[in-house]
């Protein structure tokens, strides 16, 4: 079994590097601005700002709500996770720096499996997309596709920028859906109750 998981990780390895590979000076400089979390926080405060403007304070307290569940529920499994693995991230693996991984940021000594970036940018859209389903005068299509397209975006950023293998990113993506769907689907009830009366 140990064998089978290490052609796992060299695999991994392989096409991560390939991947980071990847670059020009303006990619690079995209995925720093996905990859950094501060410039997450307009936009959340802009989708809770449209979440009120359309779905009425008690919908969008319950959708925020569960967006914060499933961001916290991530965020916090990422770490127990990491630390039950202990998975080395590539910008700190030997291997990976001797066969030319490119950084974009600093190296991290911390572990790296799962990926909380991919996780919470997940776990956010669904949960929020779910929320604005509940507006039954608009489709919010367009929401969905630049949602889903920012959640991507920050997810592969990891890769370019060293910190995750893609394995850290996909297992990340796969935890940040199931955890908004669970969230979403706890919120639909209470607003259920309020549509009702």
């Amino acid at each position: 079994m140990n064998s089978f998981w290490q052609e796992i990780h060299r695999f991994d390895q392989q096409v991560t590097l390939s991947i980071n590979g990847f670059h020009t000076g303006f990619s690079d400089e995209v995925m720093k601005v996905f990859s950094d979390v501060q410039i997450w926080i307009p936009m959340y405060v802009i989708v809770v700002g449209f979440l009120f403007w359309r779905l009425g304070w008690k919908k969008a307290l319950i959708v925020t709500a569960s967006a914060a569940l499933a961001f916290g529920m991530c965020d916090q499994f990422s770490n127990l996770i990491k630390d039950a693995v202990g998975r080395v991230r590539p910008c700190s693996d030997e291997f990976m720096l001797g066969n030319g991984i490119r950084l974009l940021e600093g190296k991290s000594s911390s572990f790296g499996f799962f990926s909380a970036h991919a996780a919470n940018s997940f776990g956010f859209a669904v949960t929020t997309f779910s929320g604005f389903r509940n507006d039954r005068r608009l489709k919010y299509r367009g929401y969905g596709c630049w949602i889903f397209f920012w959640a991507f975006m920050v997810s592969v950023s990891r890769v370019f920028v060293g910190k995750h293998y893609l394995g850290d990113v996909l297992a990340g993506i796969a935890v940040g859906i199931l955890f908004g769907l669970f969230t979403a689907w706890l919120a639909k009830y209470p607003i259920k109750r309020i549509s009702s009366h």
